[in-house]
């Protein structure tokens, strides 16, 4: 998988602060940009994050280029409808040789590689032979599975990215497109790192977990460790936090 941040908005950070900035004041951007240090911008974006004030977050765009995903990918990364996306097209793009991706539990498992290899094959070729007795390329890609090789532009704003990586970042999201969640966090976190330095599943962003009686169990052991570091600082006898030997 290849996640690259082609561009994105000029300064996010600074553009956020001063949408926030001019919803609370009577000047215009001009004067608020000229006033505006880079500690009252942190203390801004950290305030409407806190807050839930997200609209302003909208003004920060990010656009991605990423290779090397599956159609079993991007057909759940489509479900964020607020987004943008390019997809290379299976209409007019040959698929001849098609690449693919292997499931981590299917590459360490000899016994099964050899089953999706040949089921992969047997698609290439019922593919090839096809477009071969002159089915149209539009067609004969029904055979293709959801395995088969993509490439993709993603361009969302910075309220839109906070959402999914919420979700995608969780333990419970598809390995692959969880995977791609945290490239794009990475991508991200080095543009803009006060904007998105809550970033991620809400146990370890937020503090707790949507996912009920699904959930993983990670929050439990967070808020015990939590607990383990507020307690063991007062449990010893004049030795600090490692207590009396």
């Amino acid at each position: 998988m290849k996640v690259r941040l082609m561009s994105h908005t000029p300064d996010p950070e600074r553009a956020v602060a001063l949408a926030a900035r001019l919803c609370y004041s009577p000047v215009g951007v001009d004067e608020l940009e000229e006033q505006m240090s880079r500690e009252e911008m942190a203390r801004l974006i950290r305030n409407v994050v806190r807050m839930g004030h997200h609209s302003t977050l909208e003004h920060a765009a990010f656009e991605f280029a990423v290779e090397g995903v599956s159609r079993t990918l991007t057909h759940q990364l489509v479900r964020h409808r607020l987004a943008s996306y390019s997809q290379q097209s299976q209409r007019y793009v040959t698929q001849s040789g098609f690449n693919h991706v292997v499931p981590p539990t299917v590459r360490r498992e000899p016994a099964a590689k050899a089953v999706f290899d040949e089921a992969m094959a047997r698609a290439g070729a019922a593919y090839d032979e096809l477009t071969r007795l002159g089915v149209p390329k539009e067609d004969a890609r029904y055979v293709l599975p959801n395995a088969t090789g993509t490439k993709i532009v993603i361009s969302m704003n910075a309220r839109a990215l906070l959402h999914f990586f919420e979700l995608r970042c969780c333990t419970r999201a598809q390995w692959e497109i969880r995977t791609l969640a945290y490239r794009m966090l990475k991508e991200v976190k080095e543009a803009a790192p006060i904007l998105f330095e809550k970033a991620g599943p809400p146990c370890t962003s937020l503090g707790f977990c949507r996912e009920g009686r699904m959930s993983c169990g990670r929050i439990k052991r967070l808020k015990r460790e939590r607990l383990d570091f507020v307690v063991a600082p007062v449990t010893g006898r004049g030795g600090g936090s490692k207590g009396k030997e």
